[in-house]
């Protein structure tokens, strides 16, 4: 009794299943899900104490004018906190001139009709610095798994129009590699992004006009790796 020998799994296929190999690419551009602001708030004085009530009753004014905006605000975080204190540039010793003071706090807002007045409104305040809007999208957002499944459709669109031109069809599938699926957003502190609103220390006009932010849209890239066989083509 003879036992038959299994077919080896060779990479590049056997010309009873020769293999396919493609790349599936999507590409989409899609709206914005995220806007996320940077402020900054500030205070300064000859006194460390005075500093630092200062920058601690703007900080206050900060974060309760981000919170009157309830659900359009998802995250209100205060990240670092600094009081520094300058020396002066002339006499012997260690004399302090004056104290600096910065607390920097990030908003992060699903709600753009309410960015553009909030905005506004911080950067009207004192010793008030605002830095964005950065546009993203949520790590779970349905643009991923809709550029992965075009990918995937791209590629068994490529691998059939390969196996037509050898005048076959495919087999079956032997392999797909996920190989990056990939948003590129603009996240807090990164390079500001064309159109990106830039507001300075505070000292705006009074009742100065909310801001026409209009969200950048965002790119989200998927490739896959796909392996085929194919009936033997008749060459």
């Amino acid at each position: 009794m003879t036992t038959e020998e299994p077919t080896p799994n060779v990479p590049y296929g056997t010309p009873e299943a020769p293999r396919l190999a493609v790349r599936g690419e999507a590409h989409l551009e899609v709206d914005p899900e995220i806007a996320r602001i940077g402020i900054t708030v500030s205070a300064r004085g000859s006194d460390r104490r005075d500093a630092l009530t200062d920058l601690t009753r703007r900080n206050t004014t900060v974060i309760d004018l981000v919170k009157t905006y309830g659900e359009a605000v998802e995250r209100v975080e205060t990240g670092t906190f600094s009081i520094t204190p300058e020396l002066t540039k002339r006499g012997k010793g260690e004399r302090v001139r004056t104290y600096h003071g910065r607390v920097h706090i990030t908003a992060e807002l699903t709600d753009f009709t309410a960015l553009g007045e909030l905005t506004t409104r911080v950067a009207d305040l004192e010793l008030t610095r605002v830095d964005g809007p950065w546009w993203s999208l949520r790590p779970d957002s349905p643009a991923h798994r809709r550029a992965r499944q075009e990918a995937v459709r791209e590629a068994v669109q490529r691998a059939r129009e390969y196996a037509e031109a050898l005048g076959t069809t495919l087999a079956a599938l032997v392999e797909i590699a996920d190989i990056g699926a990939d948003n590129t957003p603009y996240g807090y502190g990164g390079p500001a992004a064309p159109g990106m609103a830039r507001a300075a220390y505070g000292g705006a006009p009074e009742s100065a006009p909310a801001l026409d932010l209009e969200p950048q849209r965002q790119s989200v890239y998927a490739q896959v790796n796909a392996r085929f066989t194919m009936n033997p083509p008749q060459l």
